[in-house]
């Protein structure tokens, strides 16, 4: 798939391998779900716990293992966060780009960069609203941003 802002192409990635559970896995299924809880305890976000699980204790995939994902373990155990994932990261680089731009009120190529972040957060808000993973009234005020990380 082509990158929406820019000329450039996709990529192609790697593909899994065909047998979901390897032989060699490390932990079993209620201990992952025990690792999520403390590392969901600890305030990470599902794909930094998803980082910590592949890197540190060799857990190639928790759905092969648990039969669900991160973020459902999180959900039952009433870990997780009010906005998804991808929607908080994009308002914490619209803080940081905000922030830029009282500094350097001239910067154009910031602003467009503020403007594309909103943009991509209003596609992803209707998608959100659509599958009902947001509120239907809920909206984005970007002059009240740090609002939404609490």
């Amino acid at each position: 798939m082509a990158r929406m802002h820019s000329g450039a192409k996709g990529k192609s990635g790697s593909k899994r391998p065909i047998k979901r559970i390897p032989p060699w896995a490390p932990y079993q299924g209620k201990e992952v779900e025990k690792l999520i809880n403390k590392f969901g305890k600890a305030g990470k976000s599902s794909s930094e716990i998803g980082m910590i699980l592949r890197d540190s204790y060799g857990i190639h995939s928790v759905k092969a293992l648990t039969g669900t994902t991160i973020q459902l373990v999180l959900k039952e155990h009433k870990l997780a966060k009010k906005l998804p994932e991808d929607i908080t990261a994009l308002i914490t680089k619209m803080i940081q780009i905000k922030a830029h731009l009282e500094k350097n009120k001239h910067d154009e190529t910031a602003h467009r960069g503020f403007i594309l972040s909103e943009s991509k957060i209003r596609r992803l808000m209707k998608y959100y609203k659509r599958v009902g993973k947001l509120a239907p009234n809920w909206t984005l005020d970007t002059d009240k941003l740090k609002m939404y990380l609490e």
